[in-house]
């Protein structure tokens, strides 16, 4: 046995896991409400922004309720949307849907195309100004518990071997202590997992849907760019394979967001996401965009996808789930950054009054009620069928039932009904022998790249020497589940190129690359086993975004 760790303790009155638009918000929060409260910000990035991958079209009114002098603070929304174009897509064409039909969530309006790393590095500079203390390179690999209770967490682990052992550098890193603690991992959170499944806080909720978001950044012919014009389309190329859509957003400086979305739900385990993004970008309305352009950032991210089913109980006994860590994306819309930072603000507001009551360690249950009552629950709850409705009957209910319930909430203020999600995205993975491999077109190096070409524009690195952050449960389900039975799904799935089988037959070996790991987390939601366990690897590791 290994002898225990001794580590050293700091104590501060909120600890916040994670430096995205919800930590941030509710870091920010907290200090406006009291400059004296300590309060600590770890982010596994090596810098803030490292590791925010986003559309991104934000709607504005989480920033406004929490910096209403955004504008004069040189918060980075300078590309207001200018038009909204929606498109059904064939492999050739394309019809356009009129944005008269749509509900008014569904308009752009008022919102503004960003970079959601740029963003949150200026949240970060006014969050310092205030005093909050925020430190990059911090992965937060294990939860301190006092019993029931999340007491804190260890950060600034390093120096492990590949075996898992102490190396001679090794750094035992240190716990933090907080009244409360704040997870604001994102999407399925390694530390947020465990404290969900420790106090069942899904008990009551549908399964979490997801999403799997590709995205790349060109700098495009001038003349051909057009800022703050928004695209969205569905349909080619992914048919009846899978559901998803893409977006095409024109910024500033010629350059052009390229993304692709595939729900993670789909049955067919020869779909592969990321070829269908390149696929995608072959079309004649995305080439004649693209051709002349130049690739210059590439990344991916898992999405949640499930709304106001699937939202788990958001407070527990010494803390709060924050932003996507519980699930508050509005899937119609494809935004979630004004609800993280809502609920970001929320979390700030419910800890402060309880600590100015003083308590510490409960369950903060007025910020759960607010969740789901204030203006984050009424987001979701108002589109909660259209998901459901496209995973279990397809796109054109989707658009046809989905739509007209959005548009009954908006007229009624409430909808008739509500779909369940059903399944798992990893349940809903069906055998190899139920399905017909997929032909896709080879990338051609000028419009599509193949994956270890694309991940290099990721900047991601990860120190080898250190433990693989990917872990199986069981070493075999790999060849003799994942393999045999389903032909290998996670060899397609990651939009990375991290896991690959070599060899044939009983010679087959499962390879977990995870030095290309871009952390979007695919693997730990789709995996028909669930098999494939995501942990945070050392501090500072992943990819490096400049602007995503």
């Amino acid at each position: 046995m290994s002898e225990p760790i001794e580590r050293e303790a700091m104590e501060y009155d909120v600890v916040i896991v994670g430096a995205g638009p919800a930590g941030l918000s509710a870091a920010i929060r907290l200090k406006q409400l009291d400059p004296e409260r300590s309060v600590v910000v770890l982010e596994k990035g090596s810098e803030v922004g490292a590791h925010i991958l986003s559309g991104a079209v934000l709607d504005p009114v989480g920033l406004d309720a929490l910096i209403p002098d955004w504008k004069d603070k040189g918060a980075p929304l300078n590309v207001p949307v200018s038009s909204d174009n929606f498109y059904m897509l064939g492999e050739e064409g394309r019809v356009s849907v009129p944005t008269a039909i749509m509900p008014p969530l569904m308009k752009n309006h008022g919102n503004y195309i960003v970079s959601m790393g740029n963003v949150c590095r200026w949240m970060a500079e006014q969050a310092e100004a205030l005093g909050v203390e925020i430190f990059p390179g911090m992965s937060c690999s294990e939860v301190v518990w006092d019993g029931d209770r999340v007491k804190g967490v260890v950060a600034g682990e390093f120096g492990r071997n590949a075996d898992g052992s102490r190396g001679d550098g090794y750094e035992p890193g240190m716990e933090l202590h907080g009244r409360y603690v704040m997870l604001g991992e994102g999407v399925r959170g390694s530390l947020s997992k465990q404290v969900i499944a420790k106090h069942a806080l899904d008990a009551d909720s549908e399964p979490q849907k997801y999403g799997l978001g590709m995205k790349e950044i060109w700098e495009v012919d001038p003349e051909k760019h057009r800022p703050g014009k928004v695209v969205h389309t569905m349909g080619w190329p992914l048919g009846k394979n899978a559901g998803g859509g893409s977006f095409i957003y024109h910024l500033d400086n010629n350059q052009v967001y390229v993304g692709f979305v595939v729900h993670l739900n789909y049955k067919n385990p020869y779909v592969n996401p990321y070829l269908s993004f390149q696929q995608f970008k072959h079309h004649p309305m995305v080439a004649e965009l693209l051709e002349g352009g130049k690739r210059v950032a590439y990344g991916a991210r898992a999405i949640s996808e499930g709304g106001w089913q699937s939202l788990p109980k958001t407070a527990f006994p010494g803390g709060v789930l924050l932003g996507c860590a519980a699930g508050m994306v509005n899937v119609p819309r494809i935004k979630g950054n004004h609800n993280a930072m809502l609920s970001g603000k929320a979390a700030a507001e419910a800890a402060h009054a309880a600590i100015e009551a003083g308590r510490e360690g409960d369950v903060l249950e007025t910020y759960d009620a607010e969740v789901r009552t204030g203006p984050i629950g009424k987001d979701l709850k108002r589109v909660r069928n259209v998901k459901p409705l496209w995973s279990n009957y397809g796109l054109m209910a989707s658009l046809t039932v989905g739509g007209a319930s959005m548009w009954v909430n908006n007229i009624a203020g409430t909808s008739l009904f509500t779909n369940k999600h059903g399944k798992s995205d990893a349940e809903s993975t069906e055998p190899a022998s139920k399905h017909k491999p997929i032909v896709y077109p080879k990338p051609d190096g000028k419009l599509s790249f193949d994956r270890l070409t694309n991940v290099a524009f990721s900047f991601t690195n990860h120190e080898e020497s250190q433990p693989a952050h990917l872990t199986l449960k069981d070493p075999n389900v790999p060849v003799e589940v994942d393999l045999k039975l389903y032909d290998g799904p996670s060899s397609r799935y990651c939009p990375a190129g991290v896991y690959e089988f070599v060899g044939e037959g009983d010679d087959a070996k499962f390879v977990i690359n995870f030095q290309n790991c871009v952390h979007c987390k695919t693997c730990d939601i789709k995996d028909p086993a669930q098999n494939i366990v995501w942990t945070v690897p050392q501090g500072g590791d992943g990819p490096n975004y400049p602007n995503m």
